[in-house]
């Protein structure tokens, strides 16, 4: 499956959140709510999540080290544009 898009929605840059992401892939299937973060060591991706007991679960996510780390430099390579 390859990303056919990144869409972003920067915030106003109070805060650790940095912007929203929405990615397509092959053109047919859309993930939203992907956060880009600030943190300690820069900023990272974080995937969509929901609050499951207390605990936050990943909702959508990328299965492979290697598929995680293109759907990383992608997302972040929009936002560094």
């Amino acid at each position: 499956m390859k990303i056919s898009e990144v869409r972003l929605t920067k915030t106003d840059g109070e805060g650790t959140l940095k912007a929203y992401a929405s990615v397509t892939f092959d053109g047919a299937f859309a993930v939203h709510g992907v956060r880009i973060i600030e943190g300690k060591n820069g900023v990272f991706v974080s995937m969509p999540n929901r609050q499951v007991n207390g605990e936050y679960k990943d909702i959508a996510h990328p299965v492979t080290k290697e598929f995680k780390q293109e759907l990383t430099d992608a997302v972040l390579a929009e936002f560094n544009k």
